[in-house]
């Protein structure tokens, strides 16, 4: 091996280095200055004879317990598995809601024990065989992004909403939280 391919592999190794990061620097910068990522939706006449209170089921989020207080709507769930809980707020406009949330995991504390985001909902009624059923067409996303993953719902009927049901005070199993007998001796 002789010193001038050496200088011209290091060279050349050196300019595709710093092309490569270059533009990556490039690409993140033009997907920082796009935004959040935000539903382009547009609200309709809410169904006749629907509010948006009420309770809500999905495969993976458990129930939803939605009150409504004015334009606004306030909501909290417990995962099925019951390892976590969240809890949204949002504004109405007729079938539309877009709202904040946050989502906190049992047993575990810091920065990793809460993630959060935004999302929005669609209210719709959906028959078959002269039965409705309302539903709620959702997607949410990370940090300031209103979209990104889906969150559909069914909403229960017979059902009243219980806000107080979901809190951080139980534990995975959903029993209360116990401190045990660590005082006492």
């Amino acid at each position: 091996m002789n010193f001038a391919s050496i200088s011209r592999g290091s060279l050349l190794l050196t300019l595709t280095i710093g092309l490569s990061l270059g533009a990556l620097a490039t690409t993140a910068g033009c997907a920082g200055d796009e935004g959040p990522k935000v539903a382009t939706v547009a609200a309709g006449d809410m169904p006749t004879g629907e509010s948006w209170q009420g309770v809500y089921f999905h495969p993976v989020f458990g129930f939803l317990h939605i009150v409504e207080d004015g334009t606004n709507v306030i909501g909290k769930w417990k995962r099925a598995d019951q390892s976590k809980w969240g809890e949204l707020t949002g504004t109405k406009v007729g079938n539309v809601v877009h709202f904040s949330w946050k989502e906190h995991t049992y047993g575990l504390v810091g920065p990793a024990a809460e993630i959060h985001g935004k999302g929005v909902f669609v209210y719709r009624v959906e028959e078959s065989n002269g039965h409705k059923t309302p539903k709620l067409a959702g997607q949410f996303g990370l940090g300031l992004d209103e979209v990104g993953s889906t969150w559909d719902c069914v909403k229960q009927d017979r059902m009243e909403p219980k806000l107080d049901s979901i809190n951080g005070d139980q534990s995975a199993t959903g029993a209360p939280a116990t401190g045990g007998n660590w005082d006492q001796k």
